[in-house]
């Protein structure tokens, strides 16, 4: 068994989106076709977290995408999303929100509260070109629905996707995650550990994966990762976690790669500069979302 290690870090970067939500972004500081801090088939990983209600009440007003996947992941806060297929949903605590855009969507993220704290992720994957013009799709995951596994040395995992292999002894066989069948294969964890605890999973050796310290510290290897940074992990078919002294809470992403052509302006993702000025038209001439 080869273990993982860290290959690179990146830092979280402060920045704004939507209609001025204050967020920390790790992948997709930079839309470029070569930009490094992507990680096929991941485009993007925000975290938004304030107390503050100026930092996010102006939401994500009504914007269009087209040709990937966005998983929004609340851990506080209420949000209301709606499109312009009639879908509504209200995210609270621990609900996931997984929208494929496909050929196109025109949807809204808006805050459901004045006050208090709003705190969650939201990370985009990429589709391969044949799915890319698939009709719209909206799955709302109620926490409820989503495995939480508490084990036998303290470490708390909830399995949004992809499947919990442990041996250990306050599990019985594999957990599988609330979203299933999606073509890049994605492994999504949110995983707590205790002071100096460990964690230690079986990875797919060839899918890409990364780690993002959102409270706490964390190491891999010889190397430390602090809060709001993401390590992207070198390959190999494991990797093990210990805290730092204060614990960890982290995300663990993996999925396989579409290692085709990313081609990005803002909203929209395909494989051509021709296909991305054809997403423009259809904005601009109404006909995003027809159906093919």
């Amino acid at each position: 068994m080869s273990t993982r290690n860290i290959a690179t870090i990146i830092r979280g970067l402060p920045t704004s989106d939507g209609a001025g939500v204050k967020l920390t972004r790790t992948l997709g500081q930079s839309r470029n076709a070569s930009d490094r801090q992507r990680l096929d088939p991941f485009l993007l990983l925000d975290e938004f977290s304030s107390d503050n209600a100026d930092d996010y009440l102006a939401g994500f007003p009504a914007h269009p995408h087209r040709g990937f996947e966005t998983v929004t992941y609340m851990l506080d806060g209420h949000m209301q999303h709606e499109d312009h297929m009639g879908n509504r949903g209200d995210l609270g605590p621990g609900d996931v929100q997984w929208m494929t855009a496909g050929r196109g969507v025109i949807h809204s993220e808006m805050p459901q509260q004045k006050e208090g704290r709003m705190r969650g992720f939201q990370l985009w994957i990429n589709l391969p070109a044949a799915e890319k013009m698939q009709p719209a799709a909206w799955r709302d995951i109620p926490a409820t629905r989503i495995p939480q596994v508490d084990l036998d040395d303290g470490a708390r995992v909830r399995v949004i996707a992809g499947t919990l292999r442990q041996d250990d002894s306050a599990i019985d066989g594999p957990i599988n995650g609330a979203a299933e069948r999606i073509s890049t294969d994605p492994l999504y964890f949110d995983v707590q550990l205790p002071a100096q605890g460990r964690f230690e999973h079986p990875l797919t050796a060839g899918h890409n994966a990364l780690v993002f310290v959102y409270e706490g510290s964390a190491r891999i290897g010889a190397r430390d990762l602090p809060r709001h940074h993401v390590g992207v992990l070198s390959d190999g078919d494991s990797v093990q976690i210990e805290a730092g002294p204060d614990g960890a809470r982290l995300l663990l992403l993996a999925g396989r790669p579409i290692g085709e052509p990313v081609v990005q302006y803002g909203p929209f993702v395909m494989n051509s500069r021709e296909e991305i000025e054809q997403a423009l038209r259809d904005y601009a001439e109404g006909r995003l979302t027809e159906a093919a």
